[in-house]
């Protein structure tokens, strides 16, 4: 696995965006890399998860608004130079809209800046990992495949919280959308004097 150093946001013509779903990133992006299939195109790069703090991914990774994707191997040492990533215990399942089958998982972790737990300071930086399930990540091995296992790939999408959205939401922690608004300002009509 060769780290991919181009700018990456250079293969998207102007005015394309890359907001995946949970679901387009397991089944079109990231059971397609460990299968062996080309993926047209190819914008996430290639990426050693130990080699880069969160806020050095901006050039190396995909960039699209504050977030950053790229592949990288499966791991239990999520350790950087200056920190490591750790695990909250949220996991969720990522399962396709259409037959609500599960395809793969998807694991949230926060990094910390320090060598050890004892002494590691919490960030913003949130990584969500996305793995295939054992079902489907199988591939089909040939002999000079068969000592790499490529069902080991995942899919790193990195972005830094930022509190002052938490401000936004309700004290139920749930964010009123427009039409809630809306609805909701239906009942100051009486207050409201229409023109004649």
């Amino acid at each position: 696995m060769g780290d991919n150093n181009n700018n990456t946001n250079n293969i998207l013509p102007p005015g394309f965006r890359f907001y995946p779903t949970d679901e387009e990133l397991v089944v079109h992006f990231l059971h397609r890399k460990a299968s062996l299939l080309p993926c047209h195109p190819h914008v996430i790069p290639d990426l050693h998860l130990s080699q880069y703090d969160p806020w050095e991914l901006h050039g190396t990774a995909l960039a699209e608004g504050n977030q950053w994707y790229y592949y990288s191997r499966r791991t239990q040492n999520r350790v950087t130079e200056n920190g490591y990533w750790k695990a909250t215990g949220i996991e969720e399942a990522v399962v396709t809209r259409s037959s609500n089958k599960r395809v793969g998982m998807k694991k949230y972790f926060v990094f910390y800046v320090g060598e050890s737990i004892a002494d590691g300071i919490k960030t913003n930086w949130i990584m969500q990992e996305y793995s295939l399930l054992d079902s489907a990540s199988s591939t089909s091995k040939t002999k000079s495949h068969q000592k790499t296992d490529y069902s080991k790939w995942v899919i790193c999408r990195v972005y830094e919280h930022n509190e002052d959205e938490d401000e936004d939401e309700d004290e139920d922690g749930t964010e009123l959308s427009c039409l809630d608004e809306v609805f909701l300002s239906l009942d100051d009509l009486e207050e409201i004097s229409l023109p004649n």
